[in-house]
């Protein structure tokens, strides 16, 4: 099995244990959530929507069990945030503000010396910024005009040094990740 494969089945591990804790992670004011399930990532609404994005687009690698496990996950998911508009959203935000930050520093800490590695790892960050705008500009929710303001600011930046090249994650996940809307998987920076 290939690497993008296995790491998509992992993702929907990740997921559903995500999708499950999801109403506590709600209640409580913790942005950055340790799943009581041991080797885990912290649960966030970036992580969890980056993934939920990632693997619907890639569906067709899962066999048909994992695809049933997927919809239940999403189930899960939009059950547990159906009632819970405003918490989403004040969550969403301040996770946004916390990865616009991250994200900048990750930027600043780029150069030439940078190694493909590294930034196969940081631009997991921007792709969880994606996956939260992409949430918040979906009704019910609002994005706030700044966020988008300090985005468009940040890949200005980003492509002012940027060398296109290569997608830089598993091939079988580009499908995941047009090239025109997900410039920044597309090459490194200079």
């Amino acid at each position: 099995m290939s690497e993008g494969i296995e790491k998509l089945k992992r993702d929907l591990v990740v997921l559903e244990t995500m999708a499950a804790e999801m109403p506590d992670y709600l209640r409580s004011d913790v942005l950055f959530w340790r799943m009581a399930r041991g080797g885990m990532p912290m649960l966030t609404l970036g992580g969890y929507l980056m993934r939920q994005h990632r693997l619907q687009a890639l569906a067709d690698l899962l066999d048909e069990e994992e695809k049933e496990r997927l919809d239940t996950a999403v189930l899960a998911f939009n059950t547990s945030t159906q009632e819970k508009i405003v918490r989403l959203e004040e969550k969403a935000h301040t996770e946004l503000e916390a990865r616009i930050r991250q994200w900048a520093e990750a930027l600043k800490d780029l150069n030439s010396t940078t190694s493909l590695s590294h930034y196969r790892s940081a631009v997991e960050t921007r792709l969880m910024i994606a996956a939260l705008i992409d949430k918040l500009q979906t009704s019910p929710y609002q994005l706030q005009s700044r966020i988008v303001s300090q985005v468009n600011m940040l890949d200005s930046n980003l492509g002012n040094q940027w060398q296109s090249g290569d997608f830089v994650w598993p091939a079988e996940w580009q499908p995941a990740y047009p090239k025109l809307t997900y410039w920044w998987l597309y090459g490194k920076p200079r």
